[in-house]
This record gives C-alpha cells, structure tokens and sequence, in this order.
C-alpha cells in the first residue's frame, strides 16, 4: 500500500512533529501546549515551532499524495493514459549535491538546539530548499528520455528563482558567520581575520579567474568547501560567545565641559596653558 516516496514524507513528517514538541518544550513551552499547537499551554518560539509544524504538515500531504500517484510510477502513468507500452525509464543524468546540502542544514539543526535559534531556523530552511530541489530534480530526471531536455526543464524551473535566493542567503550567512568571527576575537585578532579572509576570498576569485576552462564541479566544489569552512568558523565562534566589550567612560571634562562658575572649562585649560 504504501509506496517508497510515501514512507519517506511520512518519516519526516513524524520527525518533525517529533522535533518540534522538542523544540517547543526547550524555548520556553509549558505543559501539553507543544502538543496541542498552542490550545493547551505556551509553545516556546513561535517561529520555530510554526516552521518545524508546517513541515509535519505539509510532508503528511506529500506522502498521501504519493500514494495516490504510485510515486509518479511510469507503468502508472501508462495505465492511467491507457497506453499498452510503459514509457522508458531515464537514469539520473548528473550526479546531485542535495544529499551533502542536506547532510549540513540536519547538522545546522542538531546544533542550533543548543547554540542558538538562528542557527536552527537557518538549518531548517536549508533542509526546506534540498527538499525542494530534490523533488524537482528526480522529476526533471523522468520529464523526458532525452537527459538534455531534462537539464533545460530543470533550470527553466528553478533558474529564475536560484540566483537571487541562493545569492542572498549566501550574503546573510556570510555576514553572520564573520561577524560571530570578529565579535569573539579580540580587537587584534579581529583585524587579522579579517585581513585573512580578505586574501582567501581575493585569492580564490582571482584562481578562479584565471581558469577560465576549471570544471564546473571543481568550481561547486570549492565554493562548497570555503562555505562549509566558514559557516563552521562561525559555529564555533557563536558556541564560544562574544568577547567582553567593555563601555567607554567619558574623562570628567567631557561630561562638564564648564565650571561650577559658568567659565568655559576648555578656555581655562588654554589659557593656563599659554600663562
């Protein structure tokens, strides 16, 4: 009865649930409120909560949906279109980073129950996107049997959407993971990560650069790799905590810049000084 897509969203739509009573009882919810959506008690961060209850919700709906459709089965869809012959199965026609991606937004979770709730949403968006992008990707796999077309269906799909999300998530858990860097060094070491940095990051645009032939995968592979790099430098900073800033105190001349007889006090200093 039920089918391989249909086991998976319905394991993750159990874990989910699973993760977000947990994370509901860890951010502050109170009695049966994680389990009851809120009718029975607080449940912790809202976002959190709502993100991780969404997905439960909307995995449950995927997987009867695979059901339903036999896991969009060619011998299915051939029965269903009342054709005599089962439409030629395509293998994958290039090998996927997904499960990598989606390796490192579990991990972002685990840790962001413990580091901190950006983290966690952080994660939980990342795990959102590799579902997306699989789906499509074992879809686009099977559109047709030419493995081109398939590639031309795919990018026409997710093209005008990749660019802009991808390129500004990737700004924002840059600026993150830096600052978390700067904030937990020390004004020195601050200025010598930063100057570090600066040359990894000049230094991999001009390699990158100056081969204009490198494959595509190594490029994938080393932005891949720097990222991995610097969102874990960011980790560890956030886990050690920011350093000790201490605040200014103004010397007694700024806070009264006049005497108690209405004299200005920086003209008396200047003018003691000439005498």
């Amino acid at each position: 009865m039920f089918t391989t897509g249909s086991k998976w969203f319905f394991g993750l739509g159990l874990l989910s649930l699973v993760l977000a009573v947990a994370y509901g009882w860890t951010t502050g919810g109170n009695g049966l409120g994680p389990l009851t959506a809120g009718y029975k008690g607080g449940v912790g961060d809202h976002l959190g909560y709502g993100l991780l209850l969404a997905t439960a919700a909307g995995s449950v709906f995927l997987g009867f949906v695979s059901v339903a459709t036999r896991d969009a089965s060619p011998r299915a869809q051939a029965e269903l279109a009342g054709l005599d012959e089962v439409p030629p199965v395509t293998p994958p026609a290039d090998a996927t980073y997904w499960p990598v991606v989606g390796a490192l937004g579990a991990a972002m979770v685990v840790l962001g129950l413990v580091i901190s709730n950006v983290m966690f949403v952080a994660g939980f968006i990342v795990l959102l996107v590799v579902l997306v992008q699989w789906m499509v990707l074992a879809w686009s796999d099977r559109a047709t049997g030419d493995p081109e077309t398939n590639r031309l269906i795919r990018r026409r799909i997710t093209g005008p959407l990749e660019v802009p999300v991808y390129g500004a998530a990737a700004v924002a858990a840059g600026v993150w993971a830096f600052s978390r860097i700067f904030l937990t060094s020390s004004k020195l070491g601050a200025v010598w990560a930063a100057s570090i940095l600066g040359v990894v990051v000049l230094g991999l645009g001009w390699l990158l650069a100056a081969k204009p032939r490198i494959s595509r995968d190594v490029v994938a592979g080393v932005l891949a790799l720097t990222a991995v790099a610097v969102l874990a430098a960011g980790v560890v900073s956030a886990s050690i905590g920011e350093r000790e800033i201490h605040p200014h105190e103004p010397h007694e001349n700024e806070l009264t810049p006049y005497t108690p007889d209405g004299t200005n006090r920086a003209a008396t200093t200047t003018a003691e000084g000439e005498g």
